[in-house]
């Protein structure tokens, strides 16, 4: 069952981001994609909750266009990481990643939409 409130989406997208780099065999390559992907996700979770409490529009627009960025950022880590690692991981990464697009398309219709308000 899907959650509709996106604040607690993006939250558990970060905490299935952070489960899976757990997982991950500590190779000189993903040791880099690990760095990267939780400094991405990480940043992500924390600028949407920043996005929730701020007190302007342009503010908001702001904070969420971050959210955005990290968002994409990490859906490229989430391709690495299934490319580059074994068939489990895989399978893993990429519904996570499903998951990661359908957040950028939800926080860029936010955004649009407050955008034009």
């Amino acid at each position: 069952m899907k959650t509709y409130d996106i604040h607690e989406r993006i939250y558990k997208f970060t905490v299935r981001v952070i489960v899976l780099v757990n997982k991950l065999p500590k190779t000189p390559s993903n040791l880099v994609i690990i760095t990267q992907i939780l400094r991405s996700v990480t940043s992500m979770g924390a600028n949407d909750q920043e996005a929730d409490g701020t007190l302007t529009k342009k503010d908001f627009i702001n904070k969420f266009g971050i959210v955005r960025k990290e968002n994409k950022e990490t859906n490229f880590w989430l391709r690495l990481i299934a490319d580059t690692n074994s068939k489990e991981i895989e399978k893993e990464a990429i519904e996570i990643l499903a998951e990661g697009k359908e957040l950028v398309a939800i926080i860029s219709s936010i955004l649009n939409k407050t955008r034009k308000k």
